[in-house]
């Protein structure tokens, strides 16, 4: 199954679902990327949302009620590895999460995930474009939006962050609009969206 087909199979599966039409747009983006990296033999679907089987189990079936059964034997029990990197990208965003809801939980493993990825973090997650990344960080992470009030390119902002939490500085320019390199931290984050099938997803304003 391809990315294409694994995102429209779950956007199907959550027909029933009580939850909101954007979250399950943005979770099915990620796990649709996981499942057809795992179907090319790069890694497991766990591995790849950073999920172990009985949180993805949950998250599936309040998400994908439609989908569980066949998800269920998609996913092994594999356990889940997470270096020190990855634990301080949960950490940051774990203590910034606007409810600590279980989907937030969840969110907080995978984009901690994603983020090790070798794109743009709006493309890791299949977003269709960095707009939908700042809605999701804003109704998940309000107060880490808050702080990125210059608007950094996402990926870069977290590792300031964990830099800063942990005591030594990322770069040496005393203020942003001082350094040389100032568009790789705040340039422009084109390019297609890995999940660019998707345009018809719901819309949610910032």
């Amino acid at each position: 199954m391809n990315a294409e087909e694994a995102y429209r199979w779950l956007i199907g599966a959550s027909a029933t679902s009580p939850c909101d039409e954007f979250d399950i747009h943005a979770v099915a983006a990620i796990l649709a990327l996981a499942i057809a990296e795992a179907g090319a033999g790069d890694r497991s679907i766990a591995d790849g949302v950073g999920l172990e089987r009985r949180a993805l189990v949950e998250l599936i079936t309040e998400m994908f009620p439609g989908a569980v059964a066949t998800l269920k034997t998609m996913v092994d029990d594999s356990a889940i590895a997470i270096d020190d990197e990855e634990q301080s990208l949960r950490d940051i965003l774990g203590m910034y999460s606007t409810g600590a809801s279980r989907l937030e939980c969840h969110l907080v493993a995978m984009i901690a995930r994603r983020c090790k990825c070798p794109h743009h973090l709006w493309q890791d997650l299949g977003l269709r474009d960095r707009r939908e990344l700042s809605v999701l960080m804003k109704r998940h992470f309000a107060r880490l939006a808050e702080k990125n009030r210059q608007d950094m390119k996402w990926k870069k902002f977290l590792y300031r962050m964990i830099c800063g939490s942990e005591g030594f500085t990322l770069c040496t320019a005393p203020v942003c609009s001082e350094c040389d390199d100032f568009s790789n931290c705040f340039g422009a984050e084109d390019g297609e969206s890995r999940l660019a099938w998707a345009r018809n997803a719901p819309h949610v304003a910032a």
